[in-house]
C-alpha cells in the first residue's frame, strides 16, 4: 500500500508567534499548542494541517507529512531512498522520513501498532531539541 495522501506540513520557525499570526492571517486557526513553542493549525474549510515548531536558527525544515494506514504495508510502487525506517512518535504515531528523487525530505505517519507505547514528550524532546 502506498500513502492516503497528505496529512500536514511541518514547519519550523525562529518566532512561533509570528509564524502562528502569519498562518493566522492566511486563514488558519490554532487547534492546539504544545509548552514548547509549537501547534498545529487547521483551516477551516478542510484540507493538511500545519505543524509549526520553534528551533533555534539558521537552517529550518519544511516538509509535507503523509498519511500511512498501516506502516506495516507501506510499499510505495517505485524505490524510495528510505531515510529514516518507522519509529514511534512521543505525539501518538510511528514516523519514518523517505527523500525525493530530487532529495527532498518527506515524512510518513501512520497509527502506532499494537503493543507499542509512544515514548515520554518531555524526555523526546529533551534529547532532540535540548531545554527551551
Amino acid at each position: 500500500m502506498a500513502t492516503e495522501g497528505f496529512e500536514g506540513f511541518y514547519v519550523e520557525t525562529t518566532n512561533y508567534g509570528a509564524t502562528g499570526a502569519y498562518w493566522e492571517s492566511l486563514g488558519f486557526v490554532n487547534r492546539f499548542e504544545t509548552d514548547h513553542h509549537s501547534g498545529q493549525w487547521e483551516h477551516p474549510n478542510g484540507g493538511p494541517y500545519v505543524f509549526i515548531a520553534e528551533r533555534p536558527g539558521p537552517e529550518l525544515e519544511m516538509y509535507p507529512i503523509f498519511r500511512v494506514a498501516d506502516a506495516t504495508t507501506f510499499a510505495p510502487t517505485r524505490s524510495t531512498e528510505l531515510v529514516k525506517p518507522f519509529e514511534a512518535t512521543h505525539w501518538g504515531m510511528v514516523e519514518a522520513f523517505v527523500r525525493d528523487p530530487d532529495g527532498r525530505l518527506m515524512a510518513l505517519q501512520a497509527p502506532l501498532p499494537e503493543g507499542v507505547a509512544a515514548p515520554d514528550t518531555d524526555a523526546h524532546h529533551a534529547e532532540k531539541y535540548g531545554s527551551h
